[in-house]
């Protein structure tokens, strides 16, 4: 039902009580504004409230980072957001509230995909909760990149900060520094001695694997990513883990930097004699380098190689042949971490689940091999 036709809902279990029972209509208006147009001035709470059939107090509790909405009511609100344009002022609320409506994330490589998505759901998320993302991007070619970066951060008036952790240096350095403000540490955690492996790699590897063996695959290459990198071991040990669950072999691991240029080189490096049938790249870019190096070694993909990648970049669809691949939604992973921040931020503890979701997506790159 669209905003502005539901009635009001009263008595959500999940909801903190309210003090209005009915949103009240916004000054000067004598019915409701369903578009930023019509409302002819910048948006208020009250609007919102109006407009999505809430009480005002539910949508700061929305704007706050609130986890216990009603997901209809929460959908509703976010409509009306939307459709008002509604935009905090931040220097009014740091002035009432006291605290910086500003974020600080430190993060690296975002010319790469997975980081470049992670901070774009960073940034919506805080943004629909009425903060601004300030982005430090590091330099990960400079040794004394972090303490500076670091040094910066702790000088600024944050609420919290966000830092985006994808190496062993980059994990070790956040966690022992010291923001002075909540700080939440988001990476991909190192799966070897951890009890709950995201469901990228307890599910989303052996489906992948899975759909090789039945096609006939019986030796498999993984070509991984940088080995200081947490999340190429977790898929070169998912890899390795499927292979094995499956009753198949492992022609090894080699290693690439992320890039198409390092899948190429990689697999231009390999003996002239290969005794693998198909390639499962740790990334959609390696595949990429390594779908152009089998080309040059007169190998046809699928028909003598297939090749497999992870991401789901938007390009891959069209690499050639088209890419299967693990498609990891890298958006939601950003906003979890934000939403981890803003329970810390206001004293909570944030709930546990698992933002590497991932679903294969077969193509053309796979299919059963001559050889």
């Amino acid at each position: 039902m669209p905003p502005g036709t539901a009635p009001l809902e009263t008595g959500e279990a999940q909801d903190a009580p309210r003090e209005d029972p009915a949103p009240e209509a916004a000054p000067g208006t004598e019915t409701v504004a369903t578009s930023a147009e019509e409302l002819g001035r910048p948006a208020t709470i009250r609007d919102v409230a109006a407009l999505a059939r809430v009480s005002h107090q539910t949508v700061h509790r929305f704007l706050q980072g609130y986890e216990g909405i009603r997901p209809a009511t929460r959908e509703r609100v976010v409509e009306a957001l939307a459709a008002l344009e509604y935009r905090p002022n931040l220097t009014a609320r740091s002035l009432t509230t006291g605290r910086s409506m500003r974020i600080g994330a430190l993060t690296h490589e975002l010319d790469q995909f997975g980081p470049s998505k992670i901070i774009q759901g960073a940034a919506q998320a805080a943004r629909d909760a009425g903060y601004v993302l300030d982005i430090l991007s590091l330099d990960m070619g400079d040794p004394d990149e972090i303490d500076r970066a670091l040094q910066t951060v702790t000088q600024h008036d944050l609420a919290g900060v966000l830092a985006l952790a994808s190496t062993d240096h980059m994990a070790q350095a956040f966690g022992t520094a010291n923001f002075r403000v909540p700080a939440f540490l988001a990476g991909e955690e190192d799966e070897f001695a951890s009890d709950h492996p995201s469901q990228l790699t307890s599910v989303g590897f052996p489906a992948l694997i899975d759909h090789l063996a039945e096609l006939g695959h019986r030796r498999l290459l993984h070509l991984a990513g940088p080995s200081a990198w947490s999340a190429a071991r977790n898929r070169a040990r998912a890899f390795e883990a499927a292979v094995a669950a499956h009753g198949l072999v492992s022609a090894g691991v080699v290693h690439g930097d992320w890039t198409a240029r390092s899948g190429h080189e990689v697999v231009s490096a390999l003996p002239s004699s290969l005794d693998f049938t198909a390639v499962v790249a740790a990334n959609d870019q390696m595949a990429l380098g390594a779908l152009l190096a089998l080309r040059e070694r007169d190998l046809r993909v699928p028909e003598d190689m297939s090749i497999t990648g992870v991401d789901d970049i938007p390009d891959a669809a069209y690499f050639s042949p088209p890419l299967t691949t693990l498609r990891v939604d890298f958006v939601a992973q950003g906003r979890r971490a934000v939403e981890h921040l803003l329970a810390r931020i206001a004293g909570r503890e944030p709930e546990d689940d698992d933002a590497l979701i991932s679903q294969l997506v077969v193509r053309r790159s796979t299919d059963a091999t001559a050889r």
